[in-house]
């Protein structure tokens, strides 16, 4: 979440007119994440998210995204329901961006989670690829290995290596390794692609909302494990994994769905996978912040040092 585009009071008031949501009593900018502008609204009647869509969001994909945090809701998941209009509209056009306002859910969002918190967030991981099987749609995971190759070639080497001496050369070394060892024939179906943490609200060890589902697309399931794994696995500078917390990832997925043998065999280079992805996207961030926006820029060298523990595991 971050904001890029600043929505004047009165232009919020005419927007919400279109709702049953009551009068406008106040909205703030939320300026953690770096892809489109988030705000906290509160009405007469409850509060929401507004969200503008922004970077790295093609909008013939927003019906999509949709769908699918309608469908899980249905499924049972604590996942924020998108609100839909007087006209039954969930896609609106707000300061000449794509927008949409979604149901607030409760919890925080935890900084240094324990391996219970890690537990509860593997099994609900596991309930969303589980309750995603029956979601008919699908959607290409643009920011697959083939993005990897190209965003890491539009950067160069120089660059990655003025953030990190060195850094060019392992992300050129573990690419070329992982393009020639990615697997392709393990269980697929919808992810979540980015449950980070900060993307996960919690109260005590229960999971009370997963959110920003703009990543979310077709691909591996063990990949979206992976990217969990990453995220959760690690303290925030990305060394060592805190003990007790990949057992506990494990085994709050296994819970509920247990992985097959070929996925285990696959992990470190899924978690390689998942590094990169977030390491790259950060390099890119690092180069071309958003002018005046509110928004925290993340640091690509915690992803670099994971990179390197999964690839230790495949040596």
């Amino acid at each position: 979440m971050a904001v890029y585009t600043t929505v004047p009071a009165e232009a919020l008031e005419v927007f919400l007119s279109g709702y049953d949501t009551g009068s406008l009593l106040s909205a703030k900018g939320i300026a953690e994440g770096v892809s489109n502008s988030n705000f906290l609204v509160e009405t007469e009647t409850a509060r929401f998210i507004l969200t503008l869509y922004e970077r790295r969001i093609d909008l013939g994909d927003l019906p999509f995204f949709i769908d699918l945090m309608e469908h899980l809701a249905d499924a049972g998941l604590p996942v924020p329901r998108p609100i839909r209009d007087r006209q039954g509209q969930a896609l609106q056009t707000l300061e000449g961006r794509a927008a949409c306002l979604i149901q607030f859910l409760p919890g925080v969002s935890v900084s240094q989670p324990t391996a219970a918190q890690a537990k509860a967030a593997g099994a609900a991981l596991a309930r969303l690829h589980v309750a995603g099987a029956s979601f008919r749609q699908k959607r290409p995971n643009g920011l697959g290995l083939a993005w990897w190759q190209e965003t890491a070639a539009e950067i160069g080497v120089e660059r990655l290596d003025a953030i990190e001496p060195g850094l060019g050369g392992l992300v050129s070394a573990r690419l070329a390794d992982i393009g020639a060892s990615w697997p392709a024939d393990l269980p697929a179906g919808i992810i979540h692609a980015d449950l980070f943490p900060d993307n996960v609200l919690m109260r005590g060890n229960e999971v009370t909302g997963l959110i920003d589902f703009y990543f979310a697309c077709t691909d591996l399931l063990a990949y979206d494990l992976a990217v969990l794994h990453a995220a959760w696995a690690f303290p925030a500078d990305g060394s060592a994994p805190i003990p007790g917390h990949e057992e506990a990832l494990f085994a709050g997925y296994e819970s509920v769905r247990p992985l097959t043998d070929a996925e285990r065999a696959a992990f470190p280079v899924l978690g390689q996978g998942a590094s990169l992805r977030f390491l790259l996207s950060r390099a890119q961030d690092w180069y071309a912040p958003e002018s005046g926006a509110l928004v925290s820029r993340k640091n690509p060298l915690p992803f670099a040092r994971r990179l390197a523990h999964y690839a230790a595991r495949t040596a």
